[in-house]
């Protein structure tokens, strides 16, 4: 009997570390979850504009990593990375040897998973490993589970606060074929914390590569998180990827989802409130154009009362690209008192650009505030002409007038040198650099 893309990845599996105890019942039970639910066709609802079959093919690789260098990881490098610490990820792999750890033990734990589930974290690892399950049953998020036993533990420590970033690199070496990497993090951070934290998605060659991604975040009484993620993989990368922030105490965290360039990308971003007074705030920003598919999934649940969420969404289209957004929003029974507010606005450049929105609210409260809505639209012509009567040409003009489109989400992202970082990558993906006028 010829081998399967199923029977392919069920033996990489049995062969990956983590066979014992709490993390082998877990990988364990996830794969046999995968081998039920097998991969998402068109007929789930939830995966209706992200066809992710094809991408399961005889020819993927999983990768080992060991033919990447810190050179290649050179370009790709964050600003200030001198002072942050850097975790690299090769081939959805842990690679020790290629990271910069510059925070103390006594401010950050970093260890791989494997390690961290038999020693004394294991009734954390317990604990949140797999929380975003449930809000993802599906066989794309059980097949990155059965794999958690090549991914890492981050842990930063009460009452921690610093400047200095953490960089999570997540590269891709595409170079001698078709790679499939399953980068998966779980990183607590705990109480009266501060924490700046980027994840930057790449692929080393033109190649294909897919990336199946999941980073659990539980954030404890009154700590501070900003989370960003820059997904830049190449025109040849598919990326399908699930960001679950999980407050656990009072806590504020802020996400900025910026996705710059991929064949498929899927983003799904939740947040779980699960105490009151909580604070969370949800950005994101494709900018689009050959064929590409962006799709952002995001949910927020509001468990109990007294929270605040607010989020926003916006895409530029160009050519024959697809823009996707789900948003839905939960306001439990005894979540009185809830404010959320939800928005998703899009331009289309491209004549055969489309967008798709569905905001949704499920509210089971009476006492809440809450809205959601949606704009698809072109270019203001008025706008237009008047930049191009004070003579700016229309690539100029039209560039100017998308920066400023998505100016307010890069204002989202608190971390000066990072935001610098990102608006020079929107500006070039505009042809137009906006700082120097031309």
């Amino acid at each position: 009997m010829s081998q399967t893309i199923i029977d392919k990845i069920t033996e990489q599996q049995s062969n990956l570390p983590g066979r014992e105890g709490f993390l082998a019942e877990f990988t364990d039970r996830s794969m046999a979850e995968f081998r039920r639910l097998g991969i998402p066709a068109v007929k789930h609802e939830e995966w209706r504009y992200t066809r992710v079959s094809g991408l399961f093919r005889l020819e993927m690789g999983f990768g080992t990593g060991t033919s990447v260098t810190a050179a290649d990881i050179d370009a790709h490098r964050l600003p200030d990375h001198e002072e942050a610490t850097e975790l690299v990820f090769i081939d959805g792999r842990f690679a020790p040897a290629l990271s910069n750890i510059r925070h103390n033990e006594k401010e950050l734990v970093v260890m791989p998973l494997s390690d961290a589930a038999t020693g004394e974290h294991a009734d954390k690892i317990r604990a949140h490993l797999g929380h975003s399950a449930a809000y993802h049953p599906d066989g794309i998020q059980a097949l990155n589970a059965a794999f958690a036993g090549i991914g890492l533990f981050v842990m930063v420590r009460k009452g921690f606060a610093t400047e200095k970033p953490i960089y999570i690199y997540c590269i891709a070496d595409s170079r001698t074929g078709y790679v499939f990497a399953q980068p998966r993090t779980l990183f607590l951070v705990e109480a009266a914390t501060q924490v700046m934290v980027a994840e930057h998605y790449v692929t080393l060659g033109s190649g294909e590569s897919f990336t199946n991604e999941v980073f659990e975040l539980c954030a404890e009484q009154d700590a501070v998180v900003e989370y960003v993620k820059i997904q830049d993989e190449g025109p040849m990368a598919s990326h399908v990827g699930t960001t679950h922030v999980r407050q656990t105490g009072r806590c504020l965290t802020n996400a900025v989802t910026i996705s710059l360039s991929g064949r498929m990308v899927r983003n799904n971003l939740n947040m779980v409130m699960e105490v009151e007074h909580g604070e969370s705030h949800m950005h994101g920003l494709s900018l689009l154009n050959g064929e590409t598919l962006v799709d952002n999934h995001t949910i927020v649940d509001n468990m109990q009362p007294h929270c605040q969420s607010n989020e926003l969404y916006k895409a530029v289209l160009d050519e024959a690209s697809t823009g996707v957004f789900n948003g839905k929003i939960f306001v439990r029974k005894d979540a009185q008192k809830t404010n959320a507010y939800q928005s998703n606005k899009n331009i289309l450049i491209g004549e055969k650009a489309s967008a798709n929105t569905k905001p949704q609210l499920e509210i089971f409260a009476d006492d809440v505030k809450c809205s959601h809505g949606c704009t698809v639209g072109r270019l203001d012509e008025e706008a237009m002409f008047y930049l191009r009567a004070r003579g700016l040409g229309e690539a100029s003009a039209r560039a100017l007038l998308l920066h400023a489109f998505a100016a307010d989400i890069l204002d989202r992202i608190g971390h000066e040198p990072l935001r610098r970082y990102v608006d020079r990558l929107v500006s070039q993906r505009l042809a137009y650099d906006i700082h120097n006028g031309q």
